[in-house]
């Protein structure tokens, strides 16, 4: 799902939207493997580290994403 969220969002054409279109994209996910919806509530209150994971991925780095994701699964 990181590699996924980070992958879209480096990928879409359009500056605003693409975070909500790959949290939905995310959610969707997490519904198909047995989970709810997460939350990203740590992400809005975090905002400057979980766009830095993002630029991790830039460098196909996605720990930091992964991290990110663990979270919004552990808040649900």
């Amino acid at each position: 799902m990181a590699i996924i969220h980070v992958e879209f969002i480096l990928v879409h054409p359009f500056r605003e939207g693409n975070g909500g279109l790959a949290r939905m994209l995310a959610d969707a996910m997490a519904v198909q493997a047995g989970y709810g919806t997460l939350d990203y509530s740590s992400w809005d209150d975090n905002r400057d580290a979980y766009f830095a994971a993002i630029r991790q991925g830039l460098d196909c780095n996605y720990q930091p994403m992964m991290n990110w994701i663990e979270r919004a699964f552990n808040e649900i």
